[in-house]
Parts: structure tokens; C-alpha cells; sequence
């Protein structure tokens, strides 16, 4: 009977071992954290997003660039395959009215316990706080892999590996990217890790009385526009937080790819705020301009448009008094409020990182080309998907075809050691 390992305890890697335990291998799960999916469980804090309930044909867009590979990856196990797999383990499910897909308890614990319990079921066997640290020096393949633990370091041999490594943020939960120099050592093209689905700190930063007062709080039914390096544009409607340096939230990590991108070529990048989508430019100027007596410019606008509070802030922000009350500037301002973004946030603060193992350098079972018997699988791919079920989506596709993958591998291996130690002769 085979053995491989699978490094990594996330949901790439369980799903991967669920798929070898089924077919009868021998799997053993190793983790440098004390216990499984920890930032699959914080994740599902706020309610466990597991995909979104949208029609194929708007799901796969938003894997951008590597929509082709991940087209392939999801053909096999898309939103509806996932939900189904959830409901085998016995939980319900339901669309709430953005069209991401839930729980119906909203737990991400319950799903996991099922889970563990069906894997442990399947003789899958779990080693947890050790570190994996590479392969002996002699092997090239899967073969001898090194962990740290807390009696020292250790080797386990396998047949074979799925690496399913995470990415780079959220250190604390074991996505630290610590694998990054182990698979450069062994000649294998990394990308460089980027934050995703990450905040920004604004240019010169807010004044000391915006940041004070308004830090933590939300821009509501507003929309953003930007301009990514390629010129795409990027627009869309909903809600973000300004924060103590910038800004960060849904509607942010939406267009933060771009914006990211933009400040790699740039230096900076630009997203205007139109504050009242609702209305056109026209309608604005017209209320502005309408008479407003004895009143205050402030209360006016209030009246009038129903700006107040931070919407209000971040006009004084951006404009002068003099601008501030030109009608003219100020009613073009309200629809698009300029605000230059000098830098991501750090990588460990983003919900999720772009970079990784590039798909041309694995097979299309996801093994590494130069390394027979390794497969890569989840965040660790050079992939970026925004928030909304994607992320869990594609890294649970991924691992199954990593586990697929595997399997078909070990059978050719196998037809290869027949084959050798019996070779056929022409009579």
C-alpha cells in the first residue's frame, strides 16, 4: 500500500487527503500549528462564506488572469460540487441575499468536525506542531521529508507529497511562507508573495482630526472607481472603512489587485469615491446650488443630500475652503472624491496573497515538473481570487485535483516498476 504525506492542514490539504484515504492510500496529515484549519476557522468568525451561488459564467472572471487554469481546476468541483460535498457531510446550507453561499448555523466548526471525524474514519492519521523543513539532501522527489517538532527534528518517507502550504498572511494561524526558500533550494520558480484582498495606507495619510474621528468607521452606499496598470477600469458600488492610515473593507479588497498592481508600477495609485451613486452629477450641482438661506454649507448638504459625518469629512479632506464652496468643485468632488493610495498594508495583515508556485512549472494533476512525486495544492498556487466563496472555492478544487493527481501518478509509477522488473522480449 502507498504512503504519502500531506503537509498542510488547511482545507487544500484535507480535501486532498480525503481523496487519497478514499482510494485506499495511507495518508498522514502533518501541521506546524496545534490543530487543523485555523484560519479556516477564523475565517468562518463572521459566518463561513463557502462559495457563491452566481452562474458559472460570472464565478470564473474573477480568478483574472489565471481564469484558464482555474476553469480547469473548478470543472471537477465548482459551487454546486461544493455544496453538495457540504451537504454529504451532513449540513445544510442556504444563498443569502448577496448570493454568497452559508451555513445554515453560519459555523465553520460543525463542518469541520464532521469533516475530521469522516477523515479520521478513512484512517486518515494527524501529526500536528511539526514544522516541515525540506527533504534530505539526497532526494529530489518526494522520498525523505524533514519536520521539526518538539522532541527534535524527524523524517518521514513517502511515495509521495501534496504540499498545500497556504500563502503569506495571517502568520499566527500558519500561513507564513516560511516554504517559499525550501522549494527556491530545489530550483522551482516561485512568484513573489503579495498581499490580496488587503487595505491600503492613503498618501501623506489623513489629517490628525479625520483620523481621529472617523478611523473604524464606514463609507455606506458609495461606489469607487479606479484605473489598474493595464488601464482596465474597475467600478463598483457598495461599502468600505476608513482606517487610522487609509482605507480597507469589501469594496476595497475588491479593486485591490489593481490598485496593488498599480502602485508596483507607479509609486501610487488613484480611486476616486462618488459618495451618492444614486444620483447623477447633475442632480448633485443642482442641489448644491439650490438656496440655502441663513444655513450652513454643512447643514445644507445635509438637507439637501443627506451628506453628512465622515462623507462630509472627506470633502474637507480633499478641498480647500475656497473649493469647498465653489458649487461647481464641490459638486464634482461629492462624485468623485480623489484619494491617492501610497502603499499596501503589510502581507500579513491581508486576508489572503497573490504569488506562488506558478502553474507552468506542475503538470495538469498539479505535480511539480522538476520534482515527480510532489503536488502543490490551495493558496500556495500563483493565483488571487477576490473575497466571497472564491478563495475556499478554488483551494478545495485544487486540492482534489492535487489528490487525483496523485493517484494517477502513483499508478503510472507503478506500471513503470512492473514494466521495469519485467520487461517484455520479442520471440
Amino acid at each position: 500500500m502507498s504512503n504519502v504525506i500531506v503537509v498542510g492542514a488547511g482545507p487544500a490539504g484535507l480535501i486532498a487527503a480525503e481523496v487519497l484515504a478514499q482510494a485506499g492510500v495511507t495518508v498522514d496529515v502533518v501541521d506546524a500549528m496545534p490543530s487543523v484549519g485555523r484560519k479556516f476557522l477564523l475565517a468562518g468568525k463572521g459566518g463561513l462564506n463557502l462559495t457563491h451561488s452566481e452562474p458559472l459564467a460570472q464565478f470564473l472572471p474573477r480568478y483574472g488572469a489565471r481564469q484558464p487554469q482555474l476553469a480547469r481546476l473548478l470543472a471537477g468541483f465548482g459551487p454546486d460540487e461544493l455544496r453538495a460535498w457540504v451537504q454529504a457531510l451532513g449540513i445544510s446550507t442556504f444563498v443569502g441575499s448577496s448570493g454568497r453561499v452559508f451555513p445554515t448555523d453560519m459555523k465553520a466548526a460543525p463542518l469541520l468536525r464532521a469533516w475530521l471525524h469522516r477523515l479520521r474514519e478513512s484512517g486518515v492519521r494527524f501529526h500536528m506542531r511539526e514544522r516541515w523543513l525540506g527533504w534530505g539532501a539526497e532526494h529530489d522527489g518526494a522520498g525523505a521529508l524533514r519536520f521539526a517538532t518538539q522532541q527534535g527534528e524527524v523524517t518521514r518517507n513517502a511515495d509521495a507529497v501534496v504540499l498545500a502550504l497556504g500563502g503569506a498572511s495571517w502568520a499566527r494561524l500558519g500561513s507564513d511562507g516560511a516554504w517559499v526558500p525550501l522549494l527556491a533550494q530545489r530550483g522551482v520558480p516561485v512568484a513573489p508573495l503579495v498581499p490580496a484582498n488587503c487595505g491600503f495606507d492613503k498618501a501623506g495619510g489623513w489629517t490628525e482630526h479625520f483620523a481621529s474621528r472617523f478611523a473604524g468607521q464606514p463609507f455606506k452606499s458609495v461606489a469607487i472607481r479606479c484605473t489598474d496598470a493595464q488601464g482596465n477600469t474597475f467600478e463598483r458600488k457598495g461599502e468600505f472603512v476608513a482606517t487610522a492610515t487609509g482605507l480597507e473593507g469589501s469594496l476595497v479588497y475588491a479593486a485591490s489587485a489593481g490598485l496593488r498592481d498599480q502602485i508596483a508600477a507607479t509609486g501610487q495609485a488613484t480611486l476616486t469615491i462618488d459618495l451618492l451613486p444614486a444620483r447623477t452629477a447633475e442632480q448633485v450641482l443642482a442641489e448644491v446650488q439650490h438656496p440655502r438661506g441663513s444655513r450652513s454649507l454643512s447643514s445644507h448638504l445635509k438637507s439637501r443630500l443627506g451628506l453628512d459625518g465622515i462623507k462630509t469629512a472627506v470633502l474637507h479632506e480633499v478641498l480647500d475652503k475656497t473649493a469647498f464652496n465653489d458649487p461647481a468643485q464641490l459638486a464634482a468632488t461629492i462624485k468623485a472624491v480623489p484619494i491617492t493610495l501610497a502603499a499596501a498594508r503589510p502581507i500579513d495583515e491581508a486576508i489572503s496573497t497573490a504569488g506562488g508556485v506558478p502553474f507552468e512549472a506542475m503538470d495538469d494533476g498539479l505535480m511539480l515538473k522538476d520534482m515527480p512525486g510532489v503536488f502543490c495544492a490551495g493558496e500556495m498556487l500563483d493565483w488571487e481570487a477576490p473575497t466571497g466563496g472564491y478563495l475556499l472555492t478554488a483551494c478545495m478544487a485544487s486540492g482534489r485535483v492535487a489528490g487525483q493527481g496523485l493517484l494517477n501518478w502513483l499508478k503510472r509509477d507503478q506500471l513503470r516498476s512492473i514494466s521495469t522488473a519485467h520487461p517484455s522480449t520479442d520471440r
